[in-house]
C-alpha cells in the first residue's frame, strides 16, 4: 500500500488532535465513572471503524480488511495488557483519581515506542525477507510463554527501571494532590510515587511492543496500516481500562485465546516466507486471519464468562 506524504501528514495531524483531546480531558484528577468510560470507549471505537471504512473506500477491500484485522489483534492484546496495568496500579496503591493520568502517559509512551519499532520492522522486512520467519518464531514462542506464565504476578516494585530511578532521584512517600510527577521540597527536586509508576508502565510498554509489532506485521506489510492500527487500538485504551476493570477478572480464558491468535499469526508469517521461496506453499489470506481472530476471541470470551458464572454458583452453594 503506497501512501503519499500528505496522507501521512493528515493522518498524524488527526491522531494528534485525538491525543490533545485525551490530554485535555485527563488534565484534572478525578474519578472516571462507568458512564464516562463507556462514552469515550464508544467514541474511539467508532473513530476506528470510520477510519477503517475510509481505507475500504479509498484503498480497496484487501487493505481495509488488513486494517480491521490489525486493529482487532492490537485491541485484543491491549486488553491483555490491562491486566498488567491493573497489577501495577494496585501494587503501588495509586489513588483512583490519579490513575487516568498515569495510564495516559503510559499509552502515549507506548505509541512513540511502537512507531519506532514499526519503522525498524518495516525496514528489516523490506531488506531481509527472512525477518518474517524470525517474527513468526518469536510469536509462537510468545504464545507458549503466555500460557506457561499465566497466573504469575510480575514483581513490578523491584524492576530494573524502578531501581534505576530511585538511584538517581529520591522519591517521596505520598501522592500529590495535583498528579505531579515531581515536587520541590527544601530546594530539592523529588520524584513522586506517580513518576515511579509511570516509569514502570513505560518499561512494560517496551516489552508489549516487542510482541505487538510482529503480530500486526503478520496481517499486513504496510507501515501505514501497522501504525494506524496500533494508534487507534492504543488511544482508546485509557477509557477501556476503566470500562473493563470490573470485567478483567472474569476473562479467565483470554490468555488461551491470545496464545492461539499469536501462534496462528506466527505460522502465517512463516508460511508467507516459505511461499516466496516455494510457490507451492499455501498462504493464509488476511480475510481468513480476521475470521480466525474474531472467532477465537468470541469463543474465549463466552467460555470465560460461563466459567466464572459457574464458579460463582459453586461458591454460593458452598458458602
Amino acid at each position: 500500500m503506497t501512501v503519499s506524504l500528505w496522507v501521512w501528514a493528515a493522518t498524524i495531524a488527526g491522531l494528534l488532535v485525538l491525543v490533545a483531546i485525551d490530554i485535555w480531558h485527563a488534565r484534572r484528577p478525578h474519578h472516571v465513572g462507568f458512564r464516562e468510560a463507556t462514552t469515550w470507549s464508544v467514541i474511539y471505537i467508532v473513530a476506528s471503524i470510520i477510519f477503517g471504512v475510509l481505507i475500504l473506500v479509498f484503498s480497496g477491500m484487501d487493505h481495509g480488511t488488513e486494517f480491521f484485522a490489525g486493529w482487532l489483534i492490537e485491541k485484543s492484546l491491549s486488553v491483555d495488557n490491562l491486566f498488567v496495568f491493573a497489577v501495577i496500579l494496585s501494587t503501588f496503591g495509586v489513588p483512583d483519581k490519579h490513575q487516568q493520568k498515569v495510564l495516559l502517559i503510559g499509552i502515549l509512551g507506548a505509541l512513540v515506542m511502537r512507531a519506532i519499532f514499526i519503522a525498524v520492522g518495516a525496514a528489516a522486512i523490506h531488506r531481509f525477507a527472512f525477518t518474517f520467519v524470525i517474527f513468526g518464531a518469536f510469536l509462537i514462542y510468545t504464545a507458549v510463554k503466555l500460557v506457561r506464565s499465566h497466573g504469575e504476578q510480575p514483581d513490578v516494585g523491584n524492576s530494573r527501571a524502578v531501581k534505576m530511578l530511585r538511584r538517581f532521584i529520591p522519591v517521596t512517600d505520598d501522592f500529590p494532590e495535583n498528579s505531579a510527577l515531581t515536587v520541590k521540597r527544601d530546594g530539592k527536586r523529588l520524584a513522586t510515587p506517580l513518576l515511579v509508576v509511570v516509569v514502570t508502565i513505560l518499561s512494560v510498554d517496551l516489552v508489549f511492543a516487542l510482541d505487538s509489532i510482529p503480530a500486526v506485521f503478520g496481517v499486513t506489510e504496510s507501515p501505514y496500516i501497522v501504525f494506524t492500527a496500533n494508534a487507534f487500538a492504543l488511544l482508546g485504551l485509557r477509557a477501556l481500562y476503566f470500562l473493563l476493570i470490573g470485567l478483567l477478572d472474569r476473562l479467565v480464558h483470554l490468555h488461551y485465546g491470545l496464545a492461539v491468535v499469536l501462534a496462528f499469526i506466527g505460522v502465517k508469517l512463516i508460511l508467507h516466507y516459505a511461499h516466496t521461496v516455494w510457490s507451492w506453499v499455501p498462504e493464509i489470506p488476511t480475510a481468513v486471519s480476521l475470521a480466525v481472530v474474531v472467532l477465537v476471541l468470541a469463543v474465549t470470551t463466552v467460555t470465560s464468562l460461563r466459567a466464572t458464572r459457574k464458579a460463582q454458583v459453586v461458591r454460593s452453594e458452598h458458602g
